[in-house]
């Protein structure tokens, strides 16, 4: 198999130095950005939906049941009477 040629093929020229790199190199600039006041306000209320979106949904009746519990005098002196002998038995320790 023969491959033929398609035409005349120009040979590619030496590159030539364009002289813009050392425009650049000479600069002593730096990048900058402005935020706009509307910006930084939709970012702001964008992290709050983030936030009650990681909230936990609440159990309604988990929320009735434990204001039942604290009402209990008795719920109460018992839960804080053992952790009060736990805080002494750590101290003990």
């Amino acid at each position: 198999m023969t491959v033929d040629r398609i035409g005349h093929v120009e040979p590619i020229p030496p590159s030539r130095k364009t002289g813009r790199s050392e425009s650049v190199r000479g600069t002593d600039r730096t990048d900058t950005i402005n935020v706009s006041e509307e910006a930084k306000i939709q970012a702001e209320k964008y992290q709050v939906l983030e936030l009650i979106k990681a909230v936990p949904e609440t159990d309604e009746a988990r929320i009735v049941e434990l204001r039942q519990r604290l009402d209990d005098p008795s719920y109460v002196n018992d839960r804080l009477n053992a952790t009060a002998d736990n805080i002494l038995r750590a101290w003990m320790a």
